[in-house]
């Protein structure tokens, strides 16, 4: 394998920081300590309030605190950044 597949083959697996005012229930899910209910509450917190502005907006959805807020900060964004 070439350098460029490689590099091509570990952005698959790598995705980037999951935009918390666009991804599913189902995308949410992937990080830690978000499970079913906790994604659902952070999608319909969003439907009812509209986008968050900033990460921790996030602790405003019941369920979160500062523990899960450290535990995703790196791996989720508010901005589209593609």
């Amino acid at each position: 394998m070439d350098i460029a597949a490689t590099v091509i083959a570990i952005e698959f697996r790598l995705p980037g920081p999951i935009n918390i005012n666009t991804a599913p229930a189902e995308r949410l899910q992937e990080l830690p300590g978000i499970g079913p209910a906790l994604a659902a509450r952070i999608v319909a917190f969003r439907e009812e309030h509209g986008p968050f502005d900033t990460i921790e907006d996030l602790t405003h959805v019941p369920g979160i605190g500062p523990r899960t807020l450290d535990a995703v900060r790196d791996l989720i964004t508010v901005v589209d950044e593609r």
